[in-house]
């Protein structure tokens, strides 16, 4: 499926959504999808094939058939707007605004790259490498990780990164930094992230006893909410994923390689008057 770093035309999305489904159902037609959106077929060609625009009165069923919500939904209605206007300076505005909501760029890994997510320390070492410049000291980045990792470790990880393209040597001997993100598709590769995520999970357990409070910021809630709140609350934790893979790409001088570990799951499945519990740092505060 398209992506927001795909598509700069709101059409996209349409088009992918037609040939998506007419791989899926032979029989699917510009009629079928035309009565969805209230278009006619040949209109909806034309469309399709970027020679007109949608109606405006079409913009809701065309993101109820795409299942387009919150972000999503929002970068759709500014790509239409965009499209659409004779201003150009209004033009360069909305374009703009989409712009910012795009995903920051992501690698996705290929089979060979799962043993990226075997162990947390092999993207640590490649967040080090970027940090220190890419220079290549086993010995010393074996030392720097928290916790400590062998040599071999820090090796091992160095060797796995060169292969899978994660990084590349330079003419001076350092190593340089490829691409910024990660994403993994399919089942085995879903299961290596779950093996990964237990990884960064225990060494959040084990950072409240061994990193100094000054050195690390770890809080949790306990709160009771409803499905709509749950919803709300799942897409504002996605929300500020992506702005902080954006802060982070803006920073000059890091000179620390932090985990950021989000989790929210449920611990009971009824219970009685909305209460939230806050526990923030080494401070206690029940409200």
């Amino acid at each position: 499926m398209v992506t927001f770093s795909d598509i700069s035309d709101y059409r996209d999305f349409l088009k992918e959504y037609y040939d998506r489904r007419k791989a899926e159902m032979p029989f699917y037609s510009y009629r079928m999808m035309g009565d969805k959106l209230g278009l006619d077929s040949s209109y909806l060609y034309r469309v399709l094939q970027k020679k007109q625009h949608l109606p405006a009165h079409a913009l809701p069923a065309a993101k109820e058939i795409l299942d387009l919500s919150g972000r999503e939904a929002e970068y759709f209605d500014l790509l239409f707007s965009a499209a659409v206007t004779k201003d150009k300076a209004k033009r360069e505005e909305l374009m703009a605004k989409a712009l910012d909501l795009r995903d920051v760029d992501r690698h996705s890994l290929q089979a060979a790259e799962l043993k990226l997510l075997q162990n947390w320390w092999i993207p640590a070492v490649r967040a080090y490498l970027e940090l220190n410049g890419g220079v290549v000291n086993v010995k010393q980045i074996s030392r720097d990780l928290c916790p400590p990792i062998t040599e071999a470790q820090a090796q091992e990880a160095i060797d796995t990164l060169l292969e899978v393209g994660l990084v590349k040597k330079m003419a001076s001997g350092k190593l340089a930094v490829t691409d910024a993100h990660l994403t993994v598709g399919g089942p085995e590769k879903k299961q290596a992230v779950r093996h990964f995520q237990k990884e960064v999970l225990s060494l959040a357990s084990d950072a409240l006893d061994n990193i100094p409070v000054d050195e690390r910021n770890i809080s949790t809630l306990t709160l009771s909410v409803d499905q709509s709140c749950f919803d709300d609350l799942g897409d504002m934790l996605r929300e500020f994923r992506r702005l902080v893979q954006k802060r982070v790409d803006s920073a000059k001088n890091s000179d620390r390689v932090m985990q950021l570990s989000m989790a929210f799951y449920p611990i009971a499945r009824k219970g009685g008057v909305r209460t939230v519990d806050s526990v923030e740092g080494d401070k206690r505060e029940s409200k």
